[in-house]
This record gives C-alpha cells, structure tokens and sequence, in this order.
C-alpha cells in the first residue's frame, strides 16, 4: 500500500475514528467536530465555498477509499458524516449548544434516513452514493436547527 493510499484511508477513516468497532458513524461525526470550529473564524461568505470544498474532496476520499477496501460502503468510511455535520452547522452561529444539537439531530436523520435521504444512498454509486445522503441529512438537520434558532431555543 502507497502512502497516498494509507493517507486516503486516513482522511477517508476521519482520522481512524472510522475504525472504532462500534459506532463509526457517530464517532465520525465526533471526528468533523474541528471542523465545524473552523466556521467560527471564516467569514460567512467563505462558509459555503469552505463546505462545498469538503464535499467534493469528501466524495473523492470516499470513492478511493470504497476501492481500495473493494467493499460497498464500508462503515469505517465516515469522511461522509464529517461533510453531513459540516453542513448541518452552516446556518447557525457555532456555540457547545448548537453544536450539541445539531449532533444530536444529524446522527437522528443520517440512522432514520427518511425520504429522500434514503434515495441519495440507493442512487448513487461510489463516492457520491456514499457522501451525498449524509448531505441530504445535513440539509435536514440544518432546516431544524434554523427554525430552533429561529424560534430562539438556543
């Protein structure tokens, strides 16, 4: 193995955290956490180019990683969850309560998977099958975090 394929599947694994033998998907999650902090010093304009960087390198890692491992979505991959959170946290200011429920709210949308989150994983192959229903979760989660900030919950 190469070391651009060990850094693949290091960034692919979120920085192995994909390796923990239960709960990857959380654990990724956990993993994009940093990630999210990086929002608090961009300016807002930059936020979007910053997440949509992301996903398409997200989608690229994603899709090698499948292909080295030679396995259909394997759980280990969760560079998908850091991409679904990091654009879950787009729309609302970063703060510990926002970034607790907007957690909470994306691993309930990313395990339920409720139409068409679930359309995006069936459709897609590869990267963009691995990737994209976790963003249609973070789109989920991001509509309810702006109606509680909305509404002031937090």
């Amino acid at each position: 193995m190469t070391f651009n394929d060990k850094a693949v599947l290091f960034l692919a694994t979120g920085c192995y955290a994909g390796k923990i033998p239960f709960a990857p998907g959380t654990f990724g999650t956990i993993a994009a956490v940093p990630l999210v902090w990086v929002l608090t010093w961009l300016h807002p304009a930059l936020t979007a180019f910053y997440a949509v960087g992301f996903i398409l390198l997200a989608v690229y890692i994603a899709d090698r990683a499948e292909s080295l491992l030679g396995q259909k979505d394997p759980g280990c991959i969760v560079i998908d969850e850091m991409a679904g959170f990091l654009v879950a946290m787009t729309v609302v200011p970063i703060t510990m309560l926002s970034v607790a429920a907007g957690f909470l709210i994306f691993r309930f949308f990313d395990i339920i998977k409720l139409p068409p989150i679930r359309y995006f994983e069936t459709r897609f192959n590869g990267g963009a099958g691995i990737v994209l229903d976790d963003i249609a979760a973070g789109l989920f989660t991001a509509v309810v975090l702006k109606i509680l900030y909305f509404f002031e919950l937090f």
